[in-house]
């Protein structure tokens, strides 16, 4: 399985990006799909999930209102749609399966994520 993520940059606040994650070994369309940062000297943080057709979205306090998680399961690809970026969403940011594994995610269930692909970059300054 392997999962690469791409789009990360540099972007002065306020600006937008767009990151992209192509699954292959994996086929997408089956799985609740995820995407986590880590901040430098900091722990892992969950951002987004997308259940298996994209109907239910769930997203971090941090980042609601300003990033969108979408996904194209026939490209078997996973989105996430950055705007209104602030210097504290500077970070690595990774797609990711949450596990348990399942179509969708529950509130109530506590999950692990297994990521990895590299990576993609994001920095936020000006």
């Amino acid at each position: 399985v392997q999962l690469v993520e791409s789009g990360g940059g540099l972007v002065q606040p306020g600006g937008s990006l767009r990151l992209s994650c192509a699954a292959s070994g994996l086929d997408l369309e089956n799985y609740a799909m995820s995407w986590v940062r880590q901040a430098p000297g900091k722990g892992l943080e969950w951002v987004s999930t997308a259940s298996w057709n994209g109907d239910n979205r769930y997203y971090a306090d941090s980042v609601k209102g300003r990033f969108t998680i979408s996904r194209d399961n026939a490209k078997n690809t996973l989105y996430l749609q950055m705007n209104s970026l602030k210097s504290e969403d500077t970070a690595m940011y990774y797609c990711a399966l949450p596990v348990p594994s399942g179509s969708d995610v529950y509130p109530s269930q506590r999950y692990d994520y297994d990521f990895r692909g590299p990576g993609t970059q994001v920095t936020v300054s000006s």
